[in-house]
């Protein structure tokens, strides 16, 4: 950083002359025009009225002074193509060779500016990005980044904009398509975006190494917004689902299938815009990536004391603990499980076995002292929604466990970029229903086919409040 001192402007003695001269001359000549009109029938009114005119061009030049040297700097160079881009097409702009510039991140924070992301489809001849670039020029819009995905007949093109906060999707999309652009795709982007490509696949594939219950998650923000379902092979009842696909995935413009290396299918739809093949092998390699890393889920625990003094330990779950997740159920009653299934359990085990996947989402479980486990809580990957479920032994109810569970599963939601979560009870499951209410979050309430469904909307700024047990120890 410069300091103050370094900055102070060197002290010019010529500059002193040159105005203590013109000040003299200035009273010299002041002096002779008062001599000359002052004689004169009408002289002191004639030199009331030069005053009150030199006062008003003194301060007239002041304040032209002071706005011109405080105002901003043309950004014409920001938003021009840099090099020699339109013989190849293929030129250089600020921030394309990795896909981001240094640009993006200042942009962010200017007022009277938005950001966009757009797609278009250009024909691969030299000189079609180009005439993209120089419509954006003409428009004061700013490339941020820029991808490139090349396809059979033409290259889709995807940008991220500063554009002016005056200027509309409508009109950009005018002057795109004017430009060549086909097909063109425009919305809202956010600070969020500014991380380049690179950095956020491998971002993404960190979390997936570390966690199988992220693969859904990666994929959804890897490619935007759509829909996720895992199908699997076998369902709940045993039953084969005939979902399958090869091993190199299937891609039909707005679907693409993958298989699932937990065995099934996991089901990516986009309908507002078809995939190309670059997100296709993006896609698969986060596939594969779990596929040859196996089960695994993290091993941390939370140690907490209950109000009446006994420790319980809370850990994420798998199907590892299918075992102990059976023999909890035979310990519940049949009303506790009408409470949480809706219903008879007619085959726990192969129930239970696709609720600890962590392809469908993530499994909390509380073990007491002794090891025994004694309540479960779900957060499932419903396509587009997500919903939470609990399960507590009768035995220990009621002593903050549930309260606890669902605490930690918003918290997980939240961290997974979820707007909300969904929970599917009855209306005299005043547990299920008090505990929903504890989250001071919003709720909405519906009733359907005689179950009760609760949606807390989930933001930033919502209270999730400390748990009524006393976190002891992180192992």
């Amino acid at each position: 950083m410069t300091s103050a001192k370094s900055a102070r402007r060197p002290h010019h003695w010529r500059r002193d002359l040159i105005e203590l001269a013109a000040l003299f001359t200035a009273v010299a000549v002041a002096d002779a025009i008062a001599n000359l009109i002052g004689h004169q029938p009408d002289g002191p009114y004639l030199l009331m009225a030069s005053a009150v005119a030199l006062v008003a061009t003194a301060a007239f030049h002041t304040w032209w002074a002071r706005r011109h040297s405080h105002a901003p700097p043309s950004d014409e160079a920001d938003v021009a193509p840099v090099g020699a881009g339109a013989a190849g097409g293929t030129g250089t702009y600020a921030g394309e060779a990795e896909g981001t510039g240094e640009g993006g991140v200042v942009g962010a924070g200017e007022t009277g500016t938005t950001l966009w992301r757009m797609r278009t489809t250009v024909l691969d001849a030299p000189g079609s990005l180009a005439a993209l670039c120089t419509a954006l020029a003409g428009l004061r819009v700013d490339i941020l980044t820029l991808q490139t995905h090349p396809l059979a007949q033409g290259t889709v093109d995807e940008f991220l904009l500063r554009a002016p906060a005056s200027l509309q999707a409508q009109e950009l999309s005018r002057k795109i398509a004017a430009a060549g652009g086909a097909s063109t795709w425009i919305e809202r982007a956010d600070a969020h975006d500014l991380v380049d490509t690179p950095t956020r696949v491998l971002s993404l594939a960190t979390r997936t190494a570390l966690d199988a219950a992220e693969l859904p998650l990666a994929l959804r923000q890897l490619l935007g917004r759509c829909t996720i379902h895992s199908l699997p092979a076998v369902s709940v009842t045993g039953r084969a689902t005939g979902q399958s696909a090869p091993v190199e995935g299937v891609l039909e413009e707005t679907v693409m299938r993958l298989r699932d290396p937990s065995g099934g299918v996991i089901s990516v739809e986009r309908p507002y815009l078809p995939f190309t093949p670059t997100e296709f092998a993006r896609a698969r390699a986060l596939v594969e990536l779990d596929a040859r890393l196996g089960p695994r889920v993290p091993r941390s625990e939370d140690v907490l004391t209950l109000p009446e003094g006994n420790e319980i330990t809370v850990r994420r779950a798998d199907q590892g603990d299918l075992t102990a997740a059976r023999a909890m159920h035979d310990r519940c009653s049949q009303d506790t499980l009408g409470l949480r299934y809706h219903g008879p359990v007619a085959d726990a085990d192969r129930y239970l076995d696709h609720l600890l996947s962590p392809r469908f989402g993530r499994t909390l479980a509380v073990q007491t002292a002794s090891g025994r486990l004694v309540a479960l809580g779900h957060l499932l990957w419903d396509g587009d929604e997500t919903e939470v479920a609990l399960l507590v032994e009768d035995d220990w109810q009621r002593r903050g466990i549930g309260s606890e569970l669902l605490r930690r599963l918003v918290a997980l939601a939240e961290e997974a970029g979820c707007d909300s979560v969904y929970a599917v009870t009855q209306s005299r499951n005043t547990g299920m229903v008090a505990a929903m209410r504890a989250l001071e979050l919003p709720l909405d309430y519906q009733i359907e086919e005689g179950t009760l469904v609760i949606t807390a909307r989930l933001s930033s700024e919502g209270a999730v409040r400390p748990s009524a047990p006393t976190e002891r120890a992180r192992r």
